[in-house]
């Protein structure tokens, strides 16, 4: 089939692209390589599609919406997948405007698009972050999530929002997926791992909020790939035993479904820590700060509804995963 994919410059979108057409769909990749972190990274993942049979490259933001309608009209698409986004908590805080951009306008140009051109399934990027305030764990889609904690969190929650109303209008089968902090090769420098292996390497301190103590749900990109690919090949329907009077927030009369896209085995920081300094030979010199504003102390993802549907398991470890992403690094950054 033919699947678009925003954000294929991206770490997700990038190693979705790669598995889709390896199976042998076809992909068009819609990214606008902006400047929130590295370009050169984000060009040496479309290198790895570009040229590739079956890949079409687009060069366009999803906030612009005759870019948009344009690439619908052109492309057709069976299914799509929306990975772009304005990422980042902390970034949130500080540029509040871009999160509105991408996040909510180039959302709703996706969720029109799928409308007016017929899309069998639209699956989309929600977050862990949407939990917010919530303190009972593991988190589960079937709890109210209307307590986030920064404008990230608020964004995806209205993904979701957005989503249902496009399922319930127009029947559009929308599937959300929230993921939990993932990780591995070619991943983002904005994140912990990244980070943490830059200045390790460097002899340079790294900062570890909340003193380390607190835990997240890490994943393994290989392992998100997995399911996001379940998922796409499920398309919602409308639950039958679904009732306004006991609403379940992830599911719906509609054809819309939220899952939980995560290890469902929480990790200590400092343990995360420990394993990359055995990876890399070297001990990390730790700034130790608290909690930042927007973040949340710990992640813990109940995937049973994901299992159970499309029969995603989770199998890669964080000594593994964290192996492989040093490999990479290494490899890459030639140090």
């Amino acid at each position: 089939m033919k699947v678009l994919v925003t954000g294929t410059a991206g770490f997700i979108g990038n190693a979705l692209a790669l598995r889709l057409l390896a199976r042998g769909d076809e992909v068009v990749g819609i990214d606008n390589l902006n400047d929130y972190y590295d370009v050169n990274l984000k060009k040496a993942r479309l290198a790895r599609v570009t040229g590739q049979p079956g890949f079409t490259d687009v060069r366009a933001d999803i906030s612009d919406r005759v870019a948009m309608e344009d690439t619908f009209a052109a492309h057709k698409p069976d299914r799509v997948v929306n990975l772009a986004a304005q990422a980042g908590v902390r970034y949130s805080i500080e540029n509040p405007h871009a999160y509105v951009d991408t996040n909510l306008v180039g959302f709703v140009n996706i969720l029109e698009g799928c409308r007016h051109h017929g899309v069998e399934h639209l699956v989309y990027a929600s977050s862990s972050s949407v939990y917010g305030a919530n303190t009972r764990m593991p988190f589960t889609v079937h709890d109210n999530v209307d307590h986030p904690m920064s404008l990230y969190a608020a964004s995806k929650k209205a993904n979701e929002l957005m989503a249902h109303t496009y399922s319930s209008l127009y029947g559009l089968p929308t599937t959300g997926l929230r993921f939990f902090t993932v990780y591995g090769p070619w991943g983002r420098p904005d994140m912990a791992l990244f980070l943490f292996t830059k200045n390790i390497l460097a002899g340079r301190p790294i900062d570890v909020f909340n003193y380390g103590r607190h835990r997240r749900d890490f994943t393994y990109i290989d392992d998100i790939v997995e399911g996001v690919i379940r998922a796409l090949d499920r398309i919602p329907g409308p639950n039958q035993d679904w009732s306004g009077d006991n609403p379940d927030s992830a599911t719906s009369y509609a054809p819309y479904r939220l899952y939980n896209i995560g290890n469902n085995n929480p990790v200590e920081l400092t343990h995360y820590i420990e394993v990359l300094e055995q990876c890399l030979g070297r001990k990390a010199e730790k700034n130790l700060l608290p909690l930042q504003p927007g973040d949340v102390p710990d992640t813990y993802a109940d995937v049973r509804d994901l299992v159970d549907d499309t029969g995603y398991k989770p199998e890669t470890s964080v000594e593994q995963g964290v192996a492989n992403f040093v490999k990479w690094y290494r490899e890459f950054y030639n140090c």
